[in-house]
């Protein structure tokens, strides 16, 4: 009976080291804080470290910025390690370590927010003062329709974005769920949907991030003239091994012919006519212009696929940026790469295996 009673205790205290040893782990992991002096500290040894680079590297100190920081470090400390977080790097701490929330209540424990025990104090503040403004323009646009005064003028935001939840939360330096991110982002869009003032639409610009607009990078034609003084745009596509050259005049019934035959005779499946017709149903632009087509190489369907590519880049020199930009993000000016798949060794076909047979 002792020795049974001795093999119990022995594995109970096991048992109560090993639950010990898992919370101090837990303990360890938890987010660590930082105090201002510690974050003064580091920035002085920034300075520091970044005058002593600026020297190694014959600048003035002064004027050595982050960027000629960055080209010394890869000049200096040259890595082949392809994870670039894994790369010596040289950052202000303001850049490295996280933001730190203020003190939120005095001496006598109060908390200064009226908002402090919902747990997201700036949040919740943010989304007051968004219904607010909301609340305002809602009366000021009841006013003007009562007075015949609407203004039906629509705000463009083309070249922006809204603040995705993870910069938001390092803005507000509060945790957010996907839904309070969701009802903030719909109030904003629903606040754009009024007639704004300046004030409301600067508040609004506060929450989108510029994006770089790519229809800027295309290509387009310029314009051409004929002998009968017809402007005229040309351009190229291509679609798997189809290549095709189309000119599109300013002005016609719309009337299209690809190598001398109308498109209708050439092209019998009515998806292909489909995709030649979209450039011009998309710009709503059916029936305003004429097009001559040349295209060789490839089935039916790619040259359809040409055809259409070379089409849309010709439009372009006839529309706005906004177009061009719309076109864009529609597709019709990206070069489908997709490719017929080839055969592998061993199988029947790209993907397609042999039969098995066990005899």
């Amino acid at each position: 009976m002792d020795l049974v009673k001795d093999r119990r205790l022995k594995a109970l205290r096991l048992k109560h080291v090993t639950v010990v040893t898992a919370k101090k782990k837990v303990a360890a992991s938890r987010h660590e804080t930082y105090t201002v002096d510690f974050i003064k500290n580091q920035i002085e040894e920034f300075n520091i470290g970044k005058r002593h680079l600026a020297n190694m590297m014959g600048e003035d100190p002064e004027t050595f910025t982050q960027e000629d920081i960055d080209k010394a470090i890869v000049y200096l400390f040259p890595s082949g390690l392809f994870e670039k977080r894994a790369r010596p790097i040289m950052k202000h701490p303001d850049l490295i370590f996280p933001k730190q929330r203020a003190i939120q209540w005095g001496e006598d424990g109060r908390p200064f927010h009226f908002l402090f025990y919902t747990g997201k104090q700036s949040y919740y503040a943010l989304m007051h003062e968004a219904y607010g403004k909301l609340l305002h323009t809602e009366n000021r646009q009841n006013q003007l329709q009562a007075k015949d005064l609407e203004n039906t003028k629509t705000k463009d935001l083309i070249g922006s974005r809204w603040l995705i939840k993870e910069e938001l939360e390092e803005m507000l330096v509060e945790k957010l769920s996907d839904q309070d991110y969701t009802q903030f982002i719909r109030l904003l869009e629903r606040l754009l949907t009024l007639q704004c003032e300046a004030a409301e639409e600067e508040f609004v610009q506060r929450f989108r991030r510029s994006v770089t607009i790519q229809s800027k990078k295309q290509l387009i034609e310029p314009l051409q003239y004929d002998e009968h003084g017809m402007a005229f745009s040309s351009s190229e596509g291509k679609r798997k091994t189809a290549k095709a050259e189309v000119v599109v005049y300013e002005h016609g019934s719309g009337k299209m012919k690809v190598n001398g035959v109308d498109y209708l005779h050439y092209f019998p499946v009515i998806q292909d006519r489909e995709q030649l017709m979209f450039p011009f149903h998309f710009l709503d632009r059916l029936g305003r212009h004429d097009v001559i087509c040349t295209v060789s190489g490839g089935g039916r369907s790619a040259q359809a696929g040409a055809i259409r590519l070379a089409t849309a880049k010709a439009l372009c020199s006839f529309i706005t940026e906004d177009e061009v930009e719309w076109m864009r993000q529609a597709g019709l000016l990206t070069t489908d790469p997709r490719i017929r798949e080839r055969k592998k060794p061993g199988q029947e076909g790209a993907r397609r295996k042999f039969t098995w047979k066990k005899r």
